[in-house]
């Protein structure tokens, strides 16, 4: 094999100008209930862009997928001060989306379609699922190229399965969905039939990536929207106002859950009661009063009125009846304020005593990182920074989610495009030692600048208008007739969420103590949410021997 193509990890990524790391060959290996992966990187040795058809072969009851990466431009790909831990901190085109091939059927094989770029590095990812009934043992996938004037290339994987499926998904995991942000970019009417089609298309695949918790914007989530703006009008619930009495119809809604349950989803984050950062007036909330939809509450409205303090005690008593009715009483969560800092305790506190009579049962949740909101008992459940976990780890407390986003850029992991794979992978390890319950992040698709003063083309602009690091405010790209195309990052959270699964079910096998020992192995101090391991060599190790660990202890049984 010549050095124009070769075969590594996920956690490398491939840019134009720079040859990885890699071989003729890897080694994967992969439980059931798994998606393992691998990166195909090839070089434009001629002086004109040539065609290469690929072809995969793999034993039956193993699927693959093959992918290309594509670059995508950022423009701010970090913020003015960083750390020593990210790949590049220049303005270029990142390796992130992942789209899919153009194939040919050529009888037996399925054959796909790419193309080199004289003098650059391109690469592709390819995808490995094997099926549930697949014995555990060695297998060989041969990958297969060749151009249309004869040149050929061959690589391998070579695949151990162990013989046992990764239990389910306990850890929450939440990424902002954005619906407006959908209706917007694909120029249809909020929850007309084509914006209903669009929504599942992209709520199946998100969950099919291990995020089993969504926001449902029961009204316009106030997210990320400038003072006295607004954001396109998505809400599920049709409000009436009759005299001093409010109705609600819930089909909407209910039409949701049914989507969501069907996907995968088990839990639910109704819309943000109080607009961001402070709690300080009402979220945007459209209401027909008279025959006529009128902008009813939104910034013009105190937090405190009268007015919207009478609608809530309507709103959250009928929601609360049509969720529990719903059998969702456990699995919903109410979210007072995003972001809340010191400063607006007091608000805050009189948001939430505002609406606390009519949850009684149902948890709360905020991303917040003052400790003094837990010190007051603000709060039902906490998600704290990555870069802020310490105060509340040293109380004990229990049942901790944690969120990152533009503000966790120093230490912490994170996913922007200019870091390593391995500092977005290492969470996995973190939440597992740390006994987090839940993951949240702000941005599954958000496709406006920052604040939402206009809408943006996420495929040219991947950082919010030259606001956030490109990667912090999307997972996924709004691709052709409303179908979501996934990218590296994606996959990545993936993985930090099977490297979860692993753990605990090695943990069922040999005891939490055994599974921290063997997470140890190799490092020189306690890792904790700002230090651990940044060499990816040490994750993948990390993974084959905790599944060299789950086959040994299945073998004993």
């Amino acid at each position: 094999m010549g050095n124009n193509w070769k075969i590594t990890d996920t956690l490398t990524k491939v840019f134009a100008e720079e040859a990885p790391d890699g071989q003729g060959s890897i080694r994967l290996s992969t439980l059931h209930r798994e998606t393992v992966s691998c990166v195909i990187a090839y070089f434009g040795a001629a002086d004109w862009g040539r065609y290469w058809k690929v072809s995969v072969k793999a034993p039956e009851k193993i699927e693959t997928r093959l992918r290309r990466v594509e670059l995508v431009p950022s423009a701010y790909p970090c913020h003015k001060e960083q750390d020593d831990n990210y790949l590049r901190i220049v303005p270029g085109m990142y390796p992130d989306l992942l789209r899919d091939l153009d194939t040919e059927d050529d009888g037996a094989d399925k054959k796909y379609l790419t193309k080199e770029v004289p003098g650059q590095w391109r690469s592709l990812w390819l995808d490995v699922t094997v099926d549930a009934e697949l014995a555990g043992g060695d297998y060989a996938i041969v990958i297969e190229t060749e151009t249309e004037d004869g040149e050929k290339e061959t690589l391998k994987a070579d695949l151990h399965v162990v013989d046992a499926s990764l239990p389910p998904q306990k850890l929450l995991h939440t990424e902002w969905f954005h619906s407006d942000c959908l209706a917007d970019y694909y120029h249809v009417k909020p929850f007309s039939e084509e914006h209903w089609k669009i929504l599942d298309n992209f709520i199946r695949l998100y969950a099919a990536r291990g995020i089993n918790t969504i926001l449902t914007p029961v009204f316009t989530p106030p997210l990320d929207t400038a003072v006295g703006g607004e954001r396109t009008t998505v809400q599920l619930l049709d409000i009436r106002k009759d005299g001093d009495t409010y109705s609600f119809d819930f089909s909407k809604l209910e039409r949701w859950i049914g989507i969501c349950r069907f996907a995968g989803i088990t839990h639910f984050e109704m819309a943000h009661l109080f607009t961001q950062w402070g709690a300080k007036c009402a979220p945007k909330i459209m209401v027909w009063e008279d025959g006529t939809l009128r902008h009813k509450f939104g910034w013009h409205t105190d937090a405190q009125s009268p007015e919207y303090a009478d609608f809530l005690a309507q709103y959250l008593t009928a929601l609360t009846d049509f969720l529990k009715e719903q059998g969702l009483q456990d699995k919903v969560f109410f979210h007072i304020s995003d972001e809340p800092g010191e400063e607006i305790l007091e608000d805050y506190k009189k948001a939430r005593e505002m609406v606390l009579p009519y949850i009684q049962g149902f948890h709360t949740i905020d991303a917040l990182s003052d400790v003094g909101f837990c010190e007051k008992g603000l709060v039902d459940l906490f998600a704290p920074g990555t870069n802020c976990m310490e105060p509340f780890l040293e109380r004990g407390m229990e049942g901790l989610w944690t969120y990152y986003c533009t503000g966790q850029w120093k230490e912490v992991s994170n996913r922007f495009m200019a870091m390593p794979s391995a500092r977005t992978r290492i969470l996995g390890v973190q939440l597992y030692l740390y006994k987090i319950s839940g993951f949240l992040h702000w941005g599954f698709n958000f496709y406006n600048s920052q604040y939402s003063i206009k809408h943006i083309n996420p495929y040219a602009v991947t950082d919010a208008g030259e606001a956030f690091p490109s990667g912090d405010a999307f997972l996924v790209y709004p691709g052709e007739d409303g179908v979501p195309e996934e990218s590296i990052r994606l996959m990545l959270m993936q993985q930090v969420m099977q490297d979860v699964r692993a753990f605990e079910l090695l943990e069922s096998l040999v005891g939490r103590e055994r599974v921290c020992e063997i997470i140890a192995e190799g490092t020189d101090e306690p890792i904790t949410f700002k230090r651990y391991p940044k060499e990816k060599e040490w994750l993948l190790a990390l993974r084959e021997r905790v599944n060299a660990e789950i086959e040994k202890a299945i073998v004993k049984q």
